[in-house]
């Protein structure tokens, strides 16, 4: 084969990728505007998305919750755009080369998006829908694009090439005259089958991937837009607290580069398994408590604040925290207990778990004590910081329960309590090797000063932060390169169930130091010194952190 052939060849080879990506485009603007019609929470993306989430190993997960933070959802949905941009391509290419093969991947695509779709959580009876139409749509274009496109590759192929226009332009003007001095046809006023296929090729294409763009764009936005709970969160009105937090002035120590006493919600960690934030409308939002229970109970959102909300101050942690790690918070919550939403059904003798449910989906499974017992403020949260709820923290109700991990306790845009035993039913986390128990570890950290920031020598503030939820902190010591540990002065904790921040002057000498800090609880418990990884039930070991003195 030429040069001049290869180079064409594989000009129509980019073509036909360029065709299966329009056609992707058109697959998925399709799916989008009808969902946006008969089911918007049935995007094929999204679902494909969570599917993708519940599959992957515990180690991915882990690695990326570890290394993205807040931002692993944006890097899946990133991910899988790419990736369906390359399946799409090269659906495109099988087309143009074995045609119907690429007609048929982009019918198996619909049929992975349908599964997904109509096996989440709280799918529609239409939802089937929204797949069915999205891959027809870009079967019907890519068949359409491709013909068009192997048309013009056979007018080339037949000598149907089109002109050098420049060669024409350089001719002079009475080459062109006839024998009778009459006007003939050059090749730059001939429309030859090679032009006429590209022109066709590139228009359709060109059309069609503008119109996939604003149609798919277009309802996205739009469906945003008129399913933004936004607007109901902020008219939500909620009731004053009968007991609020009081906060003592020696509470929070006035540090730089130390941790806030009360985390702002912008700030608070976020760690779920949802790819796009649920839309709950709390006007629409039911409670349904289940299962081993003397009468089953549904409360409307009006029902749950009307029985009373009270303030309490709470620190949340992910099973996920590395150790020195930042995702925990500290949030003023307002809620009611569990145990008074338990009580309106009866639980029965023999219960031990309750598994709570998301909207989403998710769910958690949380020792039956951890929310009865009177001296634990477990509670379903409908405020966080003096407001309604974040939506991405659980809006309108969320769980939050003291001295547990968030996994087995903190169910977010909660729908369902079911009072069970362990024995019969595992939650989300269980079967992907995580414990079904897992109260929170006695852990410090040091906030300041950070391992590759450089401090002056002289006085040293170094401070953090220490919790022992439902227990409380006893003392937290300090040790500098190994030399003996030096107790921290604590601030005054709001209660057990909150971190309390720590402090320690020291007098820093120009070199690289180990700086090392361990608690004690109130009930005479050593902080773990051995490393152990976030699974199965959490990490665990002192922090020790390297400092830089200049």
């Amino acid at each position: 084969m030429s040069t001049h052939n290869r180079r064409r060849t594989l000009g129509f080879l980019t073509l036909s990728a360029a065709a299966g990506v329009i056609s992707g485009l058109v697959f998925l603007a399709a799916a989008e505007l009808t969902a946006l019609l008969i089911a918007r929470e049935s995007s094929p993306l999204v679902a494909v998305g969570s599917f993708v989430i519940d599959i992957v190993p515990r180690p991915l997960k882990e690695f990326a919750i570890t290394t993205f933070g807040a931002y692993d959802k944006i890097v899946l949905l990133g991910s899988l755009g790419l990736a369906v941009v390359i399946a799409a391509a090269l659906a495109g290419v099988v087309q143009y080369l074995r045609p119907p093969l690429g007609v048929i991947a982009m019918g198996i695509a619909g049929a992975l998006a349908l599964a997904a779709i109509v096996t989440r959580a709280g799918a529609t009876p239409l939802a089937f829908i929204v797949p069915v139409v999205g891959a027809v749509a870009g079967a019907v274009m890519l068949h359409l694009i491709v013909r068009r496109l192997r048309a013009w590759r056979d007018a080339v192929s037949a000598g149907g090439a089109e002109p050098d226009r420049r060669a024409v332009s350089d001719r002079e003007p009475h080459e062109d005259q006839g024998a009778e001095g009459a006007a003939v046809a050059t090749p730059a006023t001939v429309a030859t089958p090679a032009t006429v296929g590209r022109r066709r090729f590139l228009a359709l294409a060109g059309i069609t991937g503008a119109a996939a763009l604003v149609v798919g764009v277009g309802a996205r936005v739009v469906s945003a837009a008129t399913s933004s709970i936004d607007a109901a969160r902020k008219a939500l009105r909620l009731p004053a607290p009968r007991t609020t937090v009081a906060i003592p002035p020696d509470a929070e120590l006035s540090i730089p580069g130390l941790s806030p006493l009360v985390t702002p919600n912008a700030d608070f960690y976020r760690v779920d398994t949802a790819l796009t934030v649920p839309s709950v409308d709390p006007g629409t939002w039911r409670l349904t408590v289940t299962g081993m229970v003397d009468s089953p109970v549904q409360l409307s959102f009006d029902d749950l604040v009307g029985m009373g909300v009270d303030e309490y101050a709470i620190t949340m942690t992910c099973v996920s925290n590395e150790v020195g790690g930042p995702l925990l918070g500290n949030a003023i919550w307002l809620g009611v207990p569990v145990r008074d939403v338990l009580a309106k059904a009866g639980v029965q003798s023999g219960a031990d778990m309750v598994l709570s449910r998301s909207v989403d989906g998710f769910t958690a499974s949380t020792p039956l004590e951890s929310l009865t017992d009177q001296g634990l403020d477990a509670i379903l949260a409908v405020g966080m910081n003096g407001e309604a709820l974040p939506v991405e923290h659980g809006f309108p109700v969320r769980m939050v329960v003291p001295g547990l991990y968030g996994y087995v306790s903190a169910t977010k845009w909660l729908t369902e309590l079911k009072v069970t035993t362990f024995a019969a039913d595992q939650a989300y986390w269980t079967p992907r090797g995580y414990s079904d128990r897992a109260p929170i570890k006695l852990s410090s950290r040091v906030d300041t000063p950070r391992s590759g920031v450089p401090v002056p020598a002289g006085t040293v503030p170094i401070a953090g932060m220490a919790w022992a939820q439902t227990v409380g902190i006893d003392r937290v010591e300090v040790s500098i390169d190994d030399a003996p540990w030096q107790p921290a002065t604590l601030s005054t904790p709001l209660n057990a169930d909150t971190w309390v921040q720590w402090h320690m002057d020291w007098d820093a000498t120009p070199g690289v130091h180990y700086v090392a800090v361990r608690a004690t609880d109130k009930n005479g418990m050593l902080q773990i010194e051995d490393r152990a990884p976030i699974a199965p039930n959490g990490s665990s070991g002192w922090q020790r952190q390297l400092i830089t003195v200049s």
